[in-house]
């Protein structure tokens, strides 16, 4: 008998749990969600003969909510579909969340497609691990893939303890041939490796406790299993020519996350120590934000960002974020339209590369949202990870209606 694939398993099974969620009489539900257009401008020649000067977008995203057994019981179904004029590999469709979660007296249990986020510095997510991340949708990292789960949490006076089954692997996604902000060699994500002997396949398990303790929050996990970070390992295609092959290495990883609230000061850190087949590193994010609350007599706030990267892996450091400096500022408008702006810049210490960004949003009306962004990279020598695509400024302009 043909083994089925997780997902499938997924919809057979909260397919049968809405069935018999409707027999409920105090069953409950809404659709929501939005479809957006965006657009892409490079301010530079594309460098590679298969690239385009401008990508244009489109993609959807509805959100079923459903509650039952006095809202106990809910059922979250969230896909995502965009199609891409330009790259094949961000024509993709995912079911970003897709589970039951039950309540019950001091526990929850999820089961399903969901994801979870960790960590509270701006500049970058050290300590987030459960999601794999859907590069192809944006460079900061912050989009994330669904994550097949089975998560229990208990709910105590001393914290929150959430223990994590994690059945399936995740691939990460990478930019196409066609595609702008990639490497010289295509990635091959067809033919990906891994060090376990189940693939993606391997059940990853993980464990985090939460609290607050006065103006401190904190978190300490730990992770075990499948690396969501592949090592690129330089390879041939079916035709000889050169690619990059994704490897999933095995890790452990211990994280402590801290958030410490002290008037208009917010102190954060996120610190891990993770393990590979190379050995063990540490690296950790630090800093503050301080809100200037009404500035000049108005209802608008200025928060003022600064983040320290470490990594004592050096410039080995995958991510390039081993001795850099993030400044930021974080204009709030407090406005009907909800208009925020975040600009920064994360500027290494030895080489000064630097690696600028904006992103600002405002609604209009009660249905639309218009976005816009735009990354900038400088000073990069060859060394640099981000080096690649140096040619690849651009200015990001998305218009989303919601329903």
């Amino acid at each position: 008998m043909k083994k089925k694939h997780p997902i499938a398993v997924l919809l057979g099974s909260i397919s049968a749990l809405v069935m018999s969620a409707s027999l409920y009489a105090e069953y409950s539900s809404e659709l929501s969600g939005n479809i957006s257009l965006d657009s892409r401008v490079f301010f530079n020649d594309a460098r590679y003969a298969s690239q385009e000067a401008n990508s244009f977008s489109i993609a959807f995203e509805p959100e079923y909510y459903a509650t039952w057994g006095e809202g106990n019981q809910r059922l979250v179904v969230q896909p995502f579909v965009r199609y891409d004029a330009n790259d094949e590999e961000r024509r993709h469709a995912d079911f970003r969340e897709l589970y039951w979660r039950g309540g019950f007296e001091d526990f929850e249990l999820t089961v399903g497609a969901a994801k979870v986020f960790w960590g509270v510095t701006e500049s970058n997510h050290l300590v987030d691990i459960i999601n794999q991340t859907d590069l192809v949708e944006n460079l900061d990292g912050e989009d994330k893939l669904g994550q097949p789960m089975v998560n229990l949490a208990f709910i105590k006076d001393w914290g929150t303890l959430e223990i994590f089954v994690l059945p399936y692997f995740r691939e990460r996604t990478f930019a196409g041939k066609d595609g702008r902000l990639r490497a010289p060699q295509v990635i091959d994500t067809d033919h990906p490796t891994f060090e376990s002997g189940a693939k993606e396949h391997h059940v990853d398990v993980a464990a985090r406790w939460s609290h607050y303790i006065g103006d401190w929050d904190i978190g300490l996990a730990h992770f075990s299993g499948t690396s969501r970070e592949p090592t690129l390992v330089p390879g041939l295609d079916s035709n000889g020519n050169p690619v990059l092959t994704p490897h999933y290495q095995q890790i452990d990883q211990t994280s402590l996350d801290l958030q410490a609230t002290k008037g208009d000061w917010l102190w954060k850190l996120e610190a891990i120590s993770s393990r590979n087949d190379s050995g063990r590193y540490t690296a950790f994010v630090g800093g503050f934000e301080y809100t200037l609350v009404g500035v000049r007599d108005s209802v608008h706030d200025l928060g003022l960002l600064l983040e320290y990267h470490f990594d004592d892996r050096n410039n080995l450091a995958t991510s390039g974020l081993q001795n850099d400096v993030f400044i930021g500022l974080r204009w709030v408008l407090n406005d009907v339209q909800s208009t925020e702006i975040l600009a920064g810049a994360v500027v290494d210490a030895d080489s000064q590369a630097t690696f600028a960004s904006i992103e600002a949003s405002r609604r209009i009306g009660d249905s639309w949202k218009v976005t816009l962004e735009a990354r900038a990279f400088t000073n990069l020598d060859s060394s640099e990870p981000l080096f690649a695509v140096r040619d690849d400024d651009y200015f990001e302009l998305q218009v989303a209606r919601y329903f």
